[in-house]
C-alpha cells in the first residue's frame, strides 16, 4: 500500500476503535488511537500475515504487549478482514469473542492472549527464540506502553533477547507519555528509552510513529538488522484523531458517550474526507 492509502486504512482503524470502545460503555481509546497507524503499518504493509489462514505456520507473530489497547488490535484484525467490523461494538459484551484484552483461544488473528503489563514482551522473546531454535523465518513484533516500561520483567526480557541475538525479533514503544496516573516522567520516569535499550544490546531507532514515512523506514532497517533485536522507540500523541482526546490524560480508559462518540466520528469523518481529496 502506498502512503495514502495507509492513512486512509488508519483513519478506518481509529473509527473502529472509537465505535468498539463506545458500544462497550468502557475500555481503553486514547492508547488505542495513537497507535493506530502502528497497528496499521504492521497489519497492511510489515507482517507475513492471512486473514484466512490465521494460523498458518510461517506467518509473522504479533504481542500487543499492551493488552488493555486491545481496541485498537480488533479493529485493524477487522479492517484486515479477520473478522466483521460489525462485530466490534460488541466489544467486552458477555459472550462476544472481543474480550477487554486478547484472548487467543477466541479471536481469530490474536497469536498471545494479553494484558498483565510486562508479561507480553517476555511472550514475543520465546517466540522469537522458539523461531530461531526452530529455523523457521518467521518474525516476531510487541507493542508496549511507555508506562509498561516501568515493569521490571521488561527489562529481564530484554536481557535475554540482546543476550540471544534475536535479529527476528522487534519491539515496538508507543511513547506517547501519558498512562492512567499522569505523564510518565512524572509517574515513574523510564527515560531515556533509547539509552536503556542500546544498553541492552538491541539496534535503536528513534521515530515519530503517526508518520508512515518514518514507520516505513524504521521497519525497513529493523528488517536488515542482523544479529541483534531491534526497539522502534515511536514518539506518538495519545488520542490521536480525536479533537477532545488529543494529549488528554482523562481519556486512557474512558469511553465516549453518545454526544461525544458524535464529535468523535465527525473528526473523523473530516479526516477521511482530506484523505479522499489527495
Amino acid at each position: 500500500m502506498n502512503k495514502l492509502e495507509l492513512q486512509k486504512a488508519a483513519n478506518e482503524v481509529r473509527k473502529g476503535i472509537v465505535t468498539a470502545v463506545h458500544g462497550a460503555k468502557a475500555g481503553h481509546p486514547g492508547g488505542s488511537l495513537s497507535a493506530a497507524d502502528i497497528f496499521t503499518y504492521l497489519y497492511f504493509e510489515e507482517m507475513n500475515i492471512d486473514p484466512k489462514e490465521p494460523k498458518k505456520a510461517d506467518r509473522d507473530r504479533f504481542v500487543l504487549s499492551k493488552g488493555h489497547t486491545a481496541p485498537g488490535l480488533y479493529s485493524v484484525l477487522a479492517n484486515r478482514g479477520y473478522f466483521p467490523v460489525e462485530d466490534l461494538p460488541t466489544l467486552r459484551h458477555l459472550g462476544s469473542y472481543l474480550q477487554g484484552h486478547p484472548c487467543m483461544q477466541e479471536t481469530p488473528g490474536v497469536d498471545m492472549s494479553s494484558g498483565s503489563l510486562g508479561q507480553g514482551i517476555s511472550a514475543a522473546v520465546g517466540m522469537a527464540l522458539a523461531g530461531k531454535m526452530d529455523n523457521k523465518s518467521y518474525r516476531v513484533y510487541t507493542l508496549l506502553g511507555d508506562g509498561e516500561l516501568e515493569e521490571g520483567q521488561v527489562w529481564e526480557a530484554s536481557m535475554f533477547a540482546g543476550h540471544r541475538k534475536l535479529d527476528n525479533l522487534v519491539v515496538i514503544v508507543d511513547n506517547n507519555g501519558l498512562q492512567i496516573d499522569g505523564k510518565i516522567d512524572d509517574v515513574c520516569s523510564p527515560y531515556p528509552i533509547d539509552k536503556k535499550f542500546e544498553a541492552f544490546n538491541f539496534h535503536v531507532i528513534n521515530i515519530d510513529g503517526n508518520d508512515f514515512d518514518q514507520l516505513d523506514a524504521a521497519f525497513k532497517e529493523a528488517r536488515n538488522t542482523k544479529g541483534m533485536p531491534t526497539a522502534i522507540i515511536c514518539k506518538t500523541l495519545k488520542g490521536k484523531g480525536v479533537s477532545y482526546m488529543e494529549g488528554s490524560i482523562g481519556w486512557h480508559g474512558k469511553a465516549p458517550n453518545d454526544e461525544e462518540y458524535e464529535i468523535a466520528m465527525a473528526d473523523l469523518e473530516k479526516v477521511g474526507e482530506a484523505l479522499c481529496q489527495k
